[in-house]
């Protein structure tokens, strides 16, 4: 399984269609509703009216929390530089399952760095799937756990290394090839799968 998605933070209330305002409270309701996870984002006027009181009962109900909006920034029209999150947002975009182990690095990276949250951990077809928020943004990431073992973890922390300095599309080195999977080591999993490497600005691709 490889369903990575992002999906990002509504700027109207689902219920009312009102657009939500600068620092206004707002909640992030969570639901499985198969093949996909469904994020509604409801003010909290609704949420008190319509659905403070059998949230959890809703049928495929993961998760609930409550943030804050935050008008987005104007759209600078200037060439900026790549981070970790970029490189991220463009795996998750691209889902394929040759990057799956250094999408799971590049998430942990930015929870280390309090970039993203950690808001639920799920399990779907027996594997772990860590549902991340970006806190400024309010988009969530659903990141696949590769169960990386530690034989595996240093080529991972090439390709992840490689990722940040020349990018995802990288011109004068070949593209990461698939980590081949161990049955006999221990999986390695949270801040031990972080790479040693200190995130980078990537070179403009």
């Amino acid at each position: 399984m490889n369903e990575w998605n992002i999906q990002s933070r509504a700027p109207a209330c689902e219920a009312c269609a009102r657009p939500f305002t600068d620092r206004q409270p707002y909640h992030t309701l969570l639901l499985e509703l198969a093949p996909d996870l469904r994020r509604s984002d409801i003010c909290d006027a609704c949420w008190q009216r319509q659905f403070a009181g059998d949230a959890r009962g809703r049928a495929g109900f993961i998760s609930h929390w409550q943030g804050i909006f935050e008008v987005p920034p104007p759209v600078v029209d200037a060439i900026q530089k790549e981070t970790a999150e970029t490189v991220l947002r463009k795996l998750v975009a691209q889902n394929d399952p040759r990057y799956a182990a250094a999408a799971f690095i590049l998430a942990v990276m930015l929870e280390r760095k309090r970039l993203l949250k950690v808001k639920e951990q799920i399990t779907r077809e027996g594997r772990r799937v860590f549902i991340y928020e970006q806190p400024r943004t309010g988009d969530i990431f659903a990141i696949t756990d590769p169960e990386l073992h530690l034989d595996q973890l240093e080529a991972v922390q090439r390709d992840v290394a490689q990722l940040l300095e020349h990018g995802l599309f990288p011109t004068a080195v070949e593209t990461p090839a698939p980590v081949a999977a161990a049955a006999e080591n221990p999986a390695v999993t949270g801040a031990d799968a972080v790479p040693s490497t200190e995130e980078q600005p990537l070179a403009q691709t």
